[in-house]
């Protein structure tokens, strides 16, 4: 087993500074991901080299569309999760958790993720599937290599990374989507087990930063009121209107939890739409909804299309990542 970074030993107890939660665990314990162990003296990270799904994606599909469109992803993901989310739709892989040893799952060294994300023509390596920071010390060992060998790299993160966590991947994170899930602390709580101002902190932090950020919300509609919704507006516009943000439809029998809650109504979902581009969000997607109108970037200025998307078939009309028409900056970061 490797041993896990970001831990101190405090009265036997293995004080983890991963994430969030700070979690304190004893001996032959687990922390709230299920993957760090802790026995005889040593935090262990049960992930490191053992991814659980392997592929290559569009970098839409993570979602991010400002970062280098119609590109490919080399993406990879391990199992257990330090949120418990009820509406958790890859609860298969985040929701196992406790595993010690499991001859299945084959040993991946990072130089071989290097060299497939090379070999399959892909501009970035994204970690995602399930949450990265419980996999810190494979996924940091892959970045590292990943710039070394000039391939950008990606996080799909619910956001709970802990300040010396952060420190830690910043020389070498290129781009990150953050779930932000609900605005609510109490649903925070009660649905992820997790509270909701380290990830309004740690939004704040990677946009001052400089890192590529764009935001996730799935639309549940017994959870997600149009407060809730007004205030996620409110927030993002107050960092930065040309941070993207994805609405995403929520289907019920696909999630953990929630199988008796309704599917998100289109028309909810359009007029979430209408209001954050109304409040002055220049980029708004609707996700898991097959339609060209609300998935394609039209510049802020003149509304000309400037890269259509159906499904994953992209067409970028754009002039280096400007307004071909108007010459406004559409946030761009372009392949190579």
């Amino acid at each position: 087993m490797t041993q896990a970074k970001l831990y101190k030993i405090v009265n036997n107890q293995a004080h983890c500074q991963l994430c969030n939660h700070y979690c304190q665990i004893g001996n032959e314990s687990f922390g709230a991901c299920g993957v760090r162990y802790f026995k005889n003296n040593q935090l262990s990270a049960l992930t490191y080299g053992r991814p659980t799904s392997l592929g290559i994606d569009p970098i839409e599909k993570k979602p991010l569309y400002h970062f280098l469109p119609g590109s490919l992803a080399y993406s990879l993901g391990t199992w257990g999760c330090n949120f418990h989310c009820h509406n958790c739709q890859n609860w298969q892989m985040s929701q196992t958790r406790q595993l010690l040893e499991d001859e299945n799952i084959k040993y991946i060294s990072p130089e071989q993720i290097i060299k497939q994300a090379l070999k399959h023509n892909c501009q970035s390596i994204a970690y995602t599937y399930n949450e990265p920071t419980i996999f810190f010390e494979y996924a940091l060992a892959i970045m590292e290599l990943a710039h070394q060998a000039g391939l950008k790299n990606v996080w799909v993160s619910n956001g709970y990374m802990s300040p010396e966590c952060r420190q830690q991947i910043l020389p070498y994170l290129d781009a990150i989507n953050i779930d932000l899930k609900f605005f609510n602390d109490e649903l925070y709580l009660k649905i992820c087990g997790a509270k909701l101002a380290p990830i309004l902190e740690n939004i704040k932090f990677f946009h001052a930063q400089g890192v590529r950020l764009e935001l996730t919300t799935l639309l549940i509609p017994e959870l997600i009121e149009q407060s809730q919704i007004k205030q996620i507006i409110k927030f993002i516009k107050n960092i930065d209107t040309n941070i993207p943000w994805h609405v995403s439809r929520f289907f019920p029998d696909i999630s953990w939890q929630l199988a008796d809650f309704q599917t998100t109504p289109l028309d909810l979902l359009k007029k979430t739409y209408e209001t954050a581009k109304q409040a002055g969000l220049r980029y708004v997607y609707l996700g898991n909804y097959d339609d060209s109108q609300y998935n394609s970037t039209y510049c802020p200025n003149c509304q000309s299309l400037m890269i259509q998307r159906k499904g994953y078939d992209i067409k970028c009309f754009d002039n280096h990542g400007n307004c071909a028409k108007c010459k406004t900056n559409l946030n761009l970061i372009i392949k190579s």
